[in-house]
């Protein structure tokens, strides 16, 4: 089966050919960060205006990469929710395009369900039940995932998103959009024990996650020290030490979710789960755990075609096909999805 993924719920338009939900054949991905760099954030109006500029360039370069044509589909993949509006409805409306002109089936797809799905684009076998994080800078969410049925919300972040907090933290020490890869980098550098900074719901009974007390804390200690002017502030120890506090409690968060469900598998998906550190300590502790775990390569991380067209295959599977009349949803909840995978 091979499918078409497309990918525009925010500030990437992508498109990759997938088959039978794991072989990728392409995965072409056109980035806007230097467009949004300068305003610190993607600004909405402009991500969709790039978006409807080069689409038709990615679509058709991945489908020449993969060497099809379009009657060689099976169906077309596209992101319906949730993201930013004016962004879905370019991608969904070039891909209701494609379907009704070639004649093919199309699915509507979750993000999330996408960045789920993409632990199967290097891995033949996942063995299931799992628990899944997925982090990124607009969702920090854990999920059960069963041998079958739906997926069931375990636990989420409760403000902002750990990927929102790495932002809105390097803004504040004067780093570079988007703020996840600077800190990684300048952390690099750093000793993340010279500081304390708080893990908000670490010692809460209840799965859920809170980062905006400690993006609050990293402002009190800046205006405290007299950053920038003050010379006495180490930023790379000031990122290291921030960013240690994130990743202890998503790993924290993501290992009791585990042990709860009694599960030997562990998935981490979203832009965060490129992060060095919580890749690195993740590692260690499931190695330790005997825990199987399932992380994608950074480049299936962040958003892309190819995990849309993964996720894609898994609901044509469960014969979960779409309209012509399906509209694009900014709040879209995973509730209806029926992704498995085993």
């Amino acid at each position: 089966m091979l499918l078409l993924g497309i990918e525009t719920s925010c500030d990437e338009t992508a498109a990759a050919v997938v088959r039978d939900g794991r072989e990728v054949l392409s995965n072409v991905l056109s980035t806007q960060v230097p467009i949004h760099r300068k305003y610190g954030g993607v600004v909405p109006e402009l991500a969709c205006r790039q978006h409807v500029a080069v689409i038709s360039n990615v679509v058709c370069a991945a489908m020449d990469k993969a060497k099809i044509d379009f009657q060689d589909l099976s169906g077309i993949a596209v992101t319906q929710g949730p993201g930013l509006m004016g962004a879905l409805l370019v991608g969904l409306s070039y891909a209701k395009a494609l379907a009704y002109r070639h004649h093919l089936r199309l699915i509507g797809v979750h993000h999330l369900e996408g960045h789920i799905a993409a632990v199967h684009l290097e891995n033949r076998i996942v063995h299931l039940p799992a628990v899944a994080l997925v982090v990124s800078g607009g969702h920090t969410m854990l999920y059960y995932v069963p041998v079958h049925g739906p997926l069931k919300s375990l636990g989420q972040s409760v403000d902002d998103a750990a990927g929102e907090a790495f932002d809105k933290g390097a803004k504040m020490m004067g780093l570079s959009y988007p703020g996840g890869p600077a800190i990684d980098r300048i952390a690099r550098t750093g000793d993340p024990t010279r500081l304390t900074f708080p893990r908000p719901c670490l010692n809460h009974d209840s799965l859920d996650m809170s980062f905006s007390g400690l993006k609050t804390s990293l402002r009190y200690y800046l205006e405290r020290s007299g950053f920038p002017s003050a010379s006495d502030v180490n930023t790379p120890d000031v990122a290291a030490a921030f960013q240690q506090a994130i990743v202890d409690v998503l790993v924290e968060k993501t290992l009791s979710a585990a042990d709860r469900r009694r599960v030997r598998t562990v998935f981490v998906t979203g832009g965060v789960a490129a992060n060095t550190v919580l890749r690195r300590q993740l590692t260690e502790i499931c190695k330790e755990r005997g825990l199987q775990l399932k992380i994608p390569s950074p480049g299936y991380c962040t958003d892309n075609g190819a995990m849309i067209a993964a996720a894609g295959y898994f609901r044509m599977n469960g014969r979960k096909e779409s309209s012509l009349a399906m509209s694009p949803q900014a709040t879209l909840a995973m509730s209806e999805t029926g992704f498995t995978g085993g």
